[in-house]
């Protein structure tokens, strides 16, 4: 649904960068050098970054 608040791994706060991202990445630039840019280096933030699906609007659907 949203991106963690903070990493689950090692706990860094990286929600705030998440809509950078990806308006970055929507805009056509490479995921990793924005990931560089915006000074997120260890595994576990970035495989978070790359590996999550924003599901919000498909879920929002539902809602009574």
């Amino acid at each position: 649904m949203l991106i963690p608040v903070r990493c689950i791994s090692c706990g860094r706060p990286i929600s705030g960068q998440w809509e950078a991202f990806k308006q970055r990445v929507n805009a056509g630039e490479k995921s990793g050098t924005v990931l560089n840019d915006l000074g997120i280096k260890s595994y576990c933030c970035r495989s978070l970054f790359l590996t999550h699906v924003d599901k919000l609007q498909d879920v929002g659907r539902f809602r009574a």
